[in-house]
């Protein structure tokens, strides 16, 4: 199946709600984070000012259906990325990795000096996915500030700390 990854247009927002939902059901493999598979979503409406301001990511089909993405965000000199998600009938196609793929060939080209992130250890598609394109997990005493607050932020609106870290990739 052909996929095209492109920078995402303010009418794709329509479609990342649904990628999202459907991306959040692999969570019910896991007791303690099923709950993240019905957690509210972010709304189309949301989703427009950071297509506007930030670079986003879209995956789209040979038909036209858009079916991953990734938004993210310049912050001091690196990249965060905020979220990848890949619907459920897509995923294990590589396309995360791609989407990945253009988020660091975007930050080289603006002259950053890594990637950022925060994940679920452990989940085959968190930590152990972004190990093998090349990020590093950070050890508490590797965060910067704006980790640590990342982190902290996820944890109060109740991800559990224990099983979130922050991973970095070096460019």
């Amino acid at each position: 199946m052909t996929i095209l990854i492109r920078r995402a247009r303010v009418a794709d927002a329509a479609f990342l709600p649904a990628i999202e939902t459907s991306a959040a059901d692999l969570f019910r493999s896991d007791p303690q984070l099923a709950w993240l598979a019905d957690a509210e979503v972010a709304d189309a409406q949301s989703q427009r000012d950071p297509i506007r301001q930030h670079p986003v990511w879209v995956a789209v089909t040979a038909d036209g259906t858009r079916c991953a993405f990734l938004n993210a965000q310049i912050c001091e000199r690196e990249l965060h990325v905020w979220e990848i998600s890949v619907a459920t009938g897509h995923q294990g196609q590589g396309i995360g990795k791609r989407l990945l793929q253009a988020a660091r060939e975007f930050a080289l080209e603006q002259q950053l000096t890594a990637l950022t992130l925060s994940t679920f250890r452990e989940l085959p598609w968190n930590e152990p996915f972004y190990q093998r394109q090349g990020f590093v997990t950070l050890q508490p005493a590797q965060l910067s500030p704006r980790l640590r607050q990342v982190l902290a932020e996820e944890a109060q609106h109740g991800l559990p700390a224990a099983r979130r870290c922050a991973m970095r990739l070096p460019l």
